[in-house]
């Protein structure tokens, strides 16, 4: 192919489909039925809390480890039982898995040369992929002269110049430093958008799947607790568990009846679907930057201020309602003109369209 192939090889993506995917560790099950459509040219994070089988599932698709039960799709192709060197997968480790032994240049065609492909190919496919990922001048650099976001450059260099049907990425960035990571993700997403390759990125980072992700799939006990964009995610959480794993969020009991529900002595209407749940312990869920703090106001209901903190573009606040002594919420605001003082009384606004109620 010709030197320009890795920057224009969108028509390479593909979708990749899981169906019922199980996977047991001896006694442990790790996957339990998890199903999952990624898109074709999207990118998807699957996120979840460490040992929920994220990683796992990524491995059973890239086939280095063998499924239990289930089928995996790579387009219309079932590769349940292909062998990884077949599935012409992309992809790139936690710790990169640079040869220290090898240059740059050497470590990105190493995939090539495996493949047996003639050096007349090999050549401008290797300079190419370095030039994407914005390395080109380094071809003669050892490795340990590089700096971890360069390493992981390189290691995603050599993931594409294969020119693989799609990516796969294992927490690819947990080694790097915070201000690096974030650089990083966008020139992942850069990449990924230039290339219309169809991407999964593991990670438990929130932020990094939030920033990135065209879809995020969130992972709980083995299988898909609910799959959406960004927004869909954070704004209407499936369940407790999602409301709780995305962003921060408070969680308050609350009383119904019939068709309302009572919030700080504030009553509001039930959803349709939950109306008749009097018998039922519900919780209500509203995230803390959807509270609304005012200084006085007769009708709404009133809180004490516990403790503030500043957290550069915003102030988060520490509040206890009149009448829940054992409670305590959180309100973030933008920092206003004058910061509240510990102990000072308030008033605090919440529509209902900002909560999100879960059956305890």
């Amino acid at each position: 192919m010709d030197s320009e192939s890795i920057a224009t090889k969108a028509d390479v993506a593909t979708g990749i489909n899981l169906i019922d995917i199980e996977k047991s560790f001896g006694k442990t099950r790790v996957l339990n039925k998890l199903s999952l459509d990624i898109f074709q040219g999207e990118l998807c994070c699957l996120l979840g809390p460490s040992g929920c089988g994220k990683t796992t599932a990524l491995k059973i698709i890239d086939g280095l480890l063998e499924l239990d039960s289930g089928q995996i799709f790579l387009g219309q192709t079932d590769i349940t039982n292909t062998p990884t060197q077949k599935r012409n997968l992309g992809m790139v480790f936690q710790n990169y898995a640079l040869f220290p032994q090898l240059d740059v240049y050497e470590n990105v065609a190493y995939g090539l040369r495996r493949r047996n492909i003639p050096e007349s190919q090999l050549k401008p496919r290797a300079v190419k992929a370095l030039e994407t990922v914005q390395l080109s001048g380094y071809e003669r650099r050892q490795v340990h002269e590089l700096s971890g976001g360069q390493q992981q450059r390189v290691a995603l260099a050599r993931a594409l110049v294969i020119e693989p049907r799609a990516l796969l990425l294992d927490e690819p960035l947990s080694s790097l430093d915070a201000r690096l990571r974030t650089d990083m993700r966008q020139e992942i997403k850069r990449i990924q958008r230039e290339l219309g390759i169809t991407t999964i990125y593991v990670t438990h980072d929130q932020e990094e799947a939030m920033s990135i992700s065209d879809r995020i799939a969130v992972i709980n006990q083995g299988t898909v607790e609910q799959i959406g964009t960004p927004k869909e995610i954070y704004e209407n959480p499936s369940s407790q568990f999602v409301a709780d794993f995305i962003g921060r969020i408070n969680f308050i009991p609350v009383e119904c009846n019939e068709s309302t529900f009572s919030l700080f002595g504030r009553k509001y209407d039930l959803p349709n679907d939950m109306c008749g749940f009097k018998d039922y312990d519900m919780v209500c869920a509203v995230r803390p930057e959807r509270i609304r703090i005012l200084k006085s106001a007769d009708n709404l209901p009133k809180v004490v201020v516990r403790d503030s903190f500043f957290i550069g573009a915003a102030v988060r606040y520490k509040l206890t309602p009149a009448g829940h002594t054992n409670l305590e919420i959180e309100a973030e605001t933008y920092i206003p003109d004058e910061l509240l003082e510990n102990g000072q009384e308030i008033s605090i606004d919440i529509d209902k369209n900002d909560l999100k109620l879960f059956r305890a």
